[in-house]
């Protein structure tokens, strides 16, 4: 069993000790490390709406520095009259859009029966917040080889939010992200409030990469980009950003999402915050995937693994030369 938290945390688990000596830099489809010194961006719309609109946004966030397309095919709403997603219409699109572009796809799975599906289509699945406690869906990801995105629940704790992470990685999948995207306060100024703290704590107490959700988060498009230079300084490996072509007639979360321009300058500067930190904001341009959408550095396949990946994980873990951070 690999253990994530510390044994004074979590003194249940037998001999479970800290790994955060040896980081793992997860590998998404042989194009995107997660969790070296680089950074990784992931952008696109809260849903997926057309074919058109889709195709149009992941040309635009991967011009302007973003290494992976999110997009949501099958939408967890509070309210069952809200737009739930076009479905298995959405993955046939996102499969066109990963084809047209080179990004590799990031989408939400509900339902332990969409798993086969899903897997034909997303290089990383994401496990959303109001379903990081589903134990059934957290064990049948843990099966999958591909990396799951896993994030932190609405009102949940870190050590709780670690303690899904493990049922995945129990089921034998090590490839875990974790996301940072607020948590519901007292406080109504913001969406959720954003736990920066939780970044630091997180990277000490377990060896996974940690992302922010700036866009959640802040729940208007003006915090984003704070909220994301914010994580950025403090920590974190990458973002994942609600971007959108037409924000206002978004059918869901436009009020969030950003325009491709605000994006692009988004990229930017945190790209300073990165490089004054000692890292840099991974792009197309200088090593993850090219914009015809083939890796510019391959993996490995020589040695059947790859620099800086952790013990005992299914399938190559990092892309060639990214280094661990910190080292």
């Amino acid at each position: 069993m690999l253990h994530l938290l510390t044994s004074s945390r979590n003194s249940g688990a037998d001999g479970a000790q800290s790994r955060t000596s040896t980081r793992s830099i997860i590998n998404v489809a042989g194009r995107v490390a997660v969790g070296g010194r680089s950074l990784a961006i992931i952008a696109g719309p809260c849903s997926v709406e057309g074919r058109e609109m889709l195709i149009d946004s992941a040309r635009a966030v991967r011009d302007a520095g973003a290494v992976m397309l999110r997009g949501g095919a099958f939408k967890p709403r509070t309210s069952p009259y809200a737009f739930r997603g076009l479905g298995e219409e959405a993955l046939d699109i996102l499969a066109e859009a990963r084809e047209a572009t080179g990004l590799p796809v990031v989408t939400e799975i509900l339902d332990p029966r969409q798993l086969q599906r899903m897997e034909s289509v997303a290089d990383v699945l994401q496990v959303g917040a109001r379903n990081m406690q589903n134990f059934a869906l957290l064990s049948e990801v843990g099966q999958s080889r591909k990396p799951v995105l896993l994030k932190r629940g609405l009102s949940a704790t870190i050590d709780e939010l670690l303690l899904a992470a493990e049922y995945i990685l129990a089921a034998g999948n090590p490839n875990v992200i974790l996301c940072e995207r607020g948590i519901r306060t007292f406080e109504t100024a913001t969406r959720n409030t954003l736990d920066v703290a939780a970044v630091p704590v997180l990277k000490a107490l377990t060896h996974l990469p940690v992302i922010v959700d700036p866009s959640h988060a802040g729940g208007r498009a003006e915090l984003v980009e704070p909220l994301a230079l914010a994580a950025v300084a403090a920590g974190a490996d990458g973002l994942i950003v609600e971007v959108h072509p037409h924000p206002k007639e978004a059918l869901s979360d436009g009020g969030q999402s950003l325009t491709p321009d605000l994006f692009a300058r988004m990229v930017e500067r945190c790209d300073a915050v990165a490089r004054a930190v000692g890292r840099r904001v991974m792009t197309g341009r200088d090593g993850s995937v090219t914009p015809n959408g083939t890796p510019s550095t391959p993996l490995n396949k020589k040695q059947g693994k790859t620099p800086g990946a952790r013990p005992g994980a299914k399938s190559g873990s990092s892309r060639l030369r990214e280094e661990p951070w910190p080292a």
